[in-house]
């Protein structure tokens, strides 16, 4: 875990603890983005684990029309046990400016949205659903953020000694976290691995099981 964000576990603690059951509250370690999760409070929401990856960091918070000052609140999402879940998540930087770790807040919103059927039950007018889709151009600091995660992604591999398939392992893994989402990674990424357009392209099409 990155000293920085030794100082947020018990903050990550107040929080769930502050909105019971239902909340939880994970810290991320982006430095090391394939094991970036380092901490988990109350993981019963949605069944994170410490040493797994992220999974909304570029679609759901990078990339919204509403991440503003390293944060975006209130998007929502359905875990891996079904559940809908509420959640916000903010960066964390160190003393330099960069972007080492994330604070993500998962609230269980199925209580909520049962009270909510009930009490629509009553009213003469069906609700509106306002979400919208969230396909944002990304500005200069999001594109820094994007690229400090490709390489940390890439760091500590030995670039002559991989084999294409550990490249396509790679991408898949980039491609399952959205990166490919964002406009100019192709070529982030094909500097990143020497390698060049046209082979990212070709082993992004295997990862995703066209060829």
């Amino acid at each position: 875990m990155h000293p920085i964000l030794k100082s947020y576990v018990p903050v990550a603690n107040m929080i769930s603890q502050t909105f019971g059951k239902n909340c939880e509250v994970s810290i991320h370690d982006l430095t090391q983005p394939e094991s970036s999760v380092v901490y988990v409070s109350n993981g019963t929401v949605t069944g994170r684990k410490v040493g797994q990856s992220f999974d909304h960091l570029i679609r759901q918070v990078l990339l919204s029309k509403k991440f503003k000052d390293d944060c975006t609140a209130n998007y929502v999402f359905e875990a891996e046990n079904g559940r809908k879940i509420k959640s916000s998540s903010a960066l964390i930087r160190d003393t330099e400016g960069e972007v080492v770790g994330m604070l993500c807040i998962n609230y269980d919103l199925t209580l909520s949205y049962m009270l909510k059927d009930e009490i629509m039950g009553f009213l003469p007018e069906a609700d509106h659903d306002d979400a919208e889709a969230e396909e944002d151009v990304p500005d200069q600091d999001v594109m820094t953020i994007i690229d400090d995660l490709i390489e940390n992604i890439v760091k500590n591999r030995n670039l002559d000694n991989l084999k294409r398939k550990d490249n396509i392992e790679l991408i898949r893994f980039m491609d399952e976290k959205g990166v490919f989402l964002v406009k100019g990674a192709i070529d982030r990424v094909a500097d990143s691995l020497n390698l060049s357009r046209v082979t990212i392209y070709s082993y992004l099409d295997e990862a995703r099981g066209k060829r």
